[in-house]
């Protein structure tokens, strides 16, 4: 993040010439009434010399009214920052939820106390870490099973549980039934039952022609046909220039395709076994689509009634007393349960940042201030901790700094497994002796198919032509390399021409909060929202290039392992490239 912003950041007074001063901790509820009223009078009562509060620069800024700092590109290439701040906007979202609930401002306490303490003449102290720190710590922190669980739980507050069991059930059985039916049927013995008896008729070549003409032509009008403009306007908002471009392609494409195949003119690549094939595929994939569909839709119905069974609501809340929230008992079973649920989420969120504003207090409390700490109660007992023993606060320097990930996680797992079999597939068959024009071949085709990919998912996301040309361009090397991905290629371009800012979060909030609104606007008005259409241009991107990863060996390898005899020479091949490794091992030992 930048440090943009125009709000002067407060000075903590002169300090008294002698003597130690105290440190008195206010613990507060974030979205309590009654806690304001206590910030005000505990301060007119007892006029501290400094007030502290549980903020940090960027944050005093916006509560003051200063600019929301600016994304730079460079954070955008640091790590899993797009992800960061998806959880930041739902974290957000969720305090947002509980502010209109309880009809008070998120942070009104913090307000509160700035206000109290500019009424009474006492100084200002910012003693909380960099919120950009901490939610980088925090999801560095959480391992792929808590961010899974987290996300989900998250998604719970957002929207209603039915909705999201049947929206993946849905997404998640057509992408199944899709793989499932069109390329590993065969290998269970399943392919000639899912071609619902077309199998070696002529209608299947003409399958084929839809199917290729259908996704050429998509591509062709995403890619070359110009745009139009007034679209929406001559078809009322039903139609964008964009998806007016895709649907004259799609025709365009069905029509030339079926007629090549009605004429029996096969042109290069468009051959006849090319139309048979596609045909198979289509139709297995179509039967595996709709067999998904319903299968993934039943199981999500059942899943999102058991949730919406099981799983609270921001509404629910109003059945606590609001008071509680700011009692030691309370307070400390809340903390215990989140602990429980992620260690070391709890340790960015609450233990370091208790070890961090404990180390500002003490420091302000040896140089003789009297200070009045208002922090969210969750922080009172750590902090009073820390401070009743301060030479046992961890240093400064290991709160802060971009926390290391962890040596492994399944997705690099994947990544490294991913890798080692391109560069071994690609060895084995050096190592065999396999004709130079076959190999390049194969290193072109993947490196046009995870390009296609990326670069069409990314476009579909919004991006710039030069964005998702990045993204495109460099999928066929991050798609094997765990520490790199293609998204951040062309996240960085992007952010050179639309600039995002975390004042996108409150926007995102405001859209997302309005019940009312049709899920269609709502998602409309969400992309013009910078931050959103970022964050799906990088996943989108991402996306393309591992699909076309997974794809590469079941779709490509097949069309083209004709050139060297066949799948079955092609794994023969890789064969004799090992054992042709092992002679030459063995005669370097001997």
């Amino acid at each position: 993040m930048s440090d943009a912003g125009d709000a002067d950041v407060p000075e903590p007074p002169t300090p008294p010439a002698e003597g130690r001063g105290s440190v008195h901790v206010l613990g507060t509820a974030h979205v309590s009434k009654a806690s304001v009223d206590e910030v005000h009078e505990t301060i007119d009562r007892e006029n501290p010399d400094v007030v502290a509060v549980e903020l940090d620069e960027n944050r005093y800024r916006q509560m003051q009214g200063g600019a929301p700092d600016d994304i730079e590109a460079k954070d955008l290439l640091s790590g899993n920052t797009v992800f960061q701040f998806l959880a930041y906007w739902m974290l957000s979202y969720v305090q947002s939820r509980l502010g209109e609930r309880f009809d008070i401002e998120p942070g009104a306490d913090m307000r509160a106390a700035i206000e109290a303490a500019e009424r009474n003449g006492s100084g200002v102290a910012l003693v909380d870490r960099d919120i950009q720190i901490t939610i980088q710590r925090f999801w560095r922190g959480l391992s792929f099973t808590e961010k899974l669980k987290m996300v989900g739980g998250l998604a719970l507050g957002v929207t209603d549980p039915r909705t999201i069991g049947l929206t993946f059930g849905a997404v998640g059985g057509i992408l199944l039934g899709l793989v499932f039916a069109a390329f590993l049927a065969p290998l269970f013995g399943l392919g000639e039952l899912l071609m619902l008896g077309l199998s070696g008729t002529a209608a299947v070549p003409y399958v084929g022609a839809v199917a290729v003409g259908a996704l050429g032509g998509a591509l062709l009008g995403l890619l070359v046909l110009p745009s139009i403009e007034s679209a929406s306007k001559s078809t009322g908002g039903f139609l964008s220039g964009l998806s007016l471009r895709i649907l004259a392609g799609v025709g365009l494409g069905i029509a030339a395709c079926l007629a090549l195949v009605a004429t029996e003119t096969f042109v290069g690549p468009f051959s006849a076994a090319t139309f048979a094939g596609a045909g198979t595929y289509a139709i297995r994939g179509t039967v595996g689509v709709l067999a998904g569909l319903g299968v993934g839709v039943a199981v999500g119905a059942v899943v999102g009634l058991f949730l919406d069974a099981n799983s609270g609501d921001v509404e629910e809340i109003d059945e606590v007393d609001l008071e509680e929230m700011t009692d030691g008992d309370v307070v400390g079973a809340m903390m215990e349960e989140f602990r429980q649920f992620s260690p070391r989420g709890a340790n960015a969120l609450i233990d370091e940042r208790d070890a961090y504003i404990a180390e500002h207090l003490h420091e302000l409390r040896e140089q003789g201030y009297d200070v009045l700490a208002v922090v969210g109660a969750g922080h009172k007992a750590g902090i009073e901790r820390h401070l009743a023993n301060p030479s046992e606060i961890p240093p400064r320097e290991s709160l802060t700094g971009v926390a290391s990930g962890r040596r492994f996680s399944p997705l690099k797992i994947v990544g490294y497994l991913l890798m080692f079999g391109f560069v071994a597939f690609f060895f084995l068959l050096v190592m065999a002796g396999v004709q130079n024009a076959f190999l390049l071949q194969l290193f072109a085709a993947w490196f046009l198919f995870n390009g296609i990919f990326a670069f069409t998912l990314a476009r579909l996301a919004g991006a710039r032509w030069t964005s998702a040309g990045v993204g495109g361009a460099v999928a066929w090397l991050t798609s094997i390399n765990p520490l790199l991905a293609p998204g951040w290629f062309a996240g960085y371009v992007e952010l050179k021409h639309r600039p995002v800012n975390v004042r996108d979060i409150q926007t995102l909030n405001e859209i997302i909060g309005d019940t009312e609104r049709p899920i269609d606007e709502a998602l409309t008005e969400m992309f013009d929202v910078p931050l959103f259409r970022l964050i799906m241009i990088v996943a989108l991107t991402n996306v393309g290039s591992m699909i076309a990863s997974f794809l590469f060996p079941v779709v490509v390898l097949p069309w083209l392992a004709p050139e060297i005899g066949g799948v079955g020479a092609l794994i023969g091949e890789l064969f004799n490239g090992a054992r042709n490794t092992l002679e030459l091992l063995r005669g370097l030992l001997t």
